[in-house]
């Protein structure tokens, strides 16, 4: 499947020779990585950072992950990436590692031989993605991932767009994809006060899901300000200033809303 138009027409952040294959040797672009990350998949897991992404969404706390084009701290081969990966292998022996971003998908030919080599060592393998891109590319990666921690901003068209700059038809895509291969989800959801922490909305996300029996589990993430300070060394503007944080009583309002519809784990 072609990338939609929408995708290709932002050349200004989207370089399509990080997508297709490429001879060896394939070169990721690593923006940090953290070696004993425990929110991003089962278990204590080695966690890659990887450098761009097509989206914009209002409360990204890692805007200086979106230019492909930026300085990064690593420039690996998927061998090298594995053997800073394999330095921890005591401690991610019961979890493993996740590939986040930044949007990995953007990528999806280096995440691939990467996962492929942690595969060959028995590590488990973890992609956190929007869903925004669904090519050939990806359905390989998708061949070589144990679980996919997919993003689910809303199920609302027109708010879908205003919180990411795109439509959600991408990840509506990946969603039923997902579904028809039988890959394992864990479903990531951010409530935002004032935006999407309504009951209409978190009940209709959680009616969304319902529907799709590889969901495991749904981790509901409250919106935060950590990643504001990010914004202006970049020459950008907070899009969410002055939002705050979601309250400790709204997140247990929003966790029982979802558990009234889910029969998952929903945390």
């Amino acid at each position: 499947m072609p990338l939609s138009s929408d995708i290709q027409g932002e050349g200004h952040y989207y370089n399509p020779t990080f997508m297709k294959e490429s001879a060896t040797p394939i070169i990721g672009r690593i923006h940090s990585i953290e070696s004993f990350g425990t929110v991003d998949g089962p278990g204590i897991r080695f966690l890659a950072f990887m450098q761009g992404c097509p989206m914009r969404c209002l409360f990204c706390h890692n805007p200086d992950t979106w230019d492909m084009k930026a300085p990064v701290k690593y420039e690996w081969t998927p061998e090298q990436l594995l053997e800073e990966t394999l330095k921890y292998r005591n401690f991610i022996k019961t979890g493993g590692v996740t590939c986040t971003g930044g949007e990995p998908l953007m990528q999806a030919a280096f995440v691939e031989e990467y996962f492929r080599l942690c595969k060959q060592e028995g590590i488990h393998t973890a992609l956190d993605t929007s869903g925004v891109i669904l090519n050939d590319a990806v359905r390989r990666l998708l061949e070589v991932t144990d679980l996919v921690l997919l993003d689910i901003k809303t199920v609302d068209d027109a708010l879908h767009q205003k919180l990411t700059a795109h439509t959600r038809t991408h990840n509506h895509q990946m969603m039923e994809y997902l579904q028809s291969i039988g890959k394992p989800v864990w479903i990531r959801h951010v409530v935002t006060p004032g935006i999407n922490d309504d009951d209409e909305h978190l009940l209709a996300v959680a009616r969304y899901v319902s529907q799709y029996s590889v969901v495991e589990r749904v981790d509901i993430l409250p919106y935060h300000v950590m990643g504001e300070y990010k914004y202006e060394p970049l020459g950008l503007e907070y899009p969410l200033k002055g939002t705050p944080a979601l309250s400790a009583e709204k997140k247990k309002h929003a966790l029982e809303l979802f558990q009234s519809i889910l029969s998952c784990k929903v945390v």
